[in-house]
């Protein structure tokens, strides 16, 4: 079986030693709003009861903040005059 939304979710905060007020705060550049403790039910064991799925949505989120993070924000396209 393969990974699942929560394992890429640990791997990417072990491998770029964030906290979960850094995850909070990367998800927040992109104007997703996530808790601490939604994030703490994330990474919990599977058997604790009080264990999440990590959605898609919530994962995609976090990578596009994550590269907003890493790599700093888009800079602005320069416009293009039409050409007649």
């Amino acid at each position: 079986m393969g990974l699942t939304n929560n394992d890429i979710l640990k791997k990417l905060r072990v491998a770029h030693k964030l906290r979960d007020t850094d995850i909070v705060e990367i998800c927040a550049l992109v104007d997703f709003k996530v808790s601490k403790s939604e994030l703490g039910a994330f990474f919990r064991n599977e058997s604790h009861p009080k264990y999440m799925e990590c959605g898609d949505q919530i994962l995609r989120n976090f990578l596009n903040g994550l590269i907003i993070h890493l790599r700093g924000p888009m800079p602005p396209k320069p416009i293009q005059e039409k050409k007649a």
